[in-house]
């Protein structure tokens, strides 16, 4: 039975050969998939057909302006640079998948919270991704990939 005393990490990888980088401390991230799918329509019978729309790939992450990761994922952002997220278990193995990639990633949105007297400040960066791969948390299973 899980014991949840796992930990995530979070990591960012900016070009091929480069050392990712841990974010830390992330407060939270959450990523969004969406397979939009609509029914079609016929004047002589009703649902004939499905349209499927692109899927789509995306997320938001809370990250602590106490280190080096706001700055650089603000520069991330202002430049348009594509980057990799890389979220993994960190330890243990109570989570449903052992690793998530999301590629090619650009942030679409940045707001930085404000400065308090206690406390550190935080900033939500919100984006999408072109790809994505997922392994899950089995022995001997393969990645699954989402273009």
């Amino acid at each position: 039975m899980p014991d949840w005393n796992t930990r995530l990490v979070v990591q960012v990888m900016t070009g091929a050969g480069a050392p990712a980088e841990t974010i830390t401390p992330i407060d939270s991230f959450t990523p969004t998939f969406n397979t939009a799918a609509e029914a079609l329509h016929s004047i002589e019978r009703t649902h004939i057909g499905v349209i499927y729309s692109p899927r789509q790939i995306s997320f938001s992450m809370t990250v602590r302006a106490i280190g080096g990761a706001v700055g650089m994922l603000t520069k991330l952002a202002l430049e348009g640079t594509r980057f990799s997220v890389l979220l993994q278990q960190q330890e243990g193995d109570d989570w449903a998948f052992s690793s998530m990639v999301l590629t090619d990633c650009i942030i679409t949105s940045a707001q930085p919270g404000s400065a308090t007297t206690s406390g550190a400040p935080s900033a939500t960066f919100s984006g999408f991704s072109l790809a994505s791969t997922v392994t899950q948390n089995v022995d001997g299973a393969e990645p699954i990939s989402v273009p």
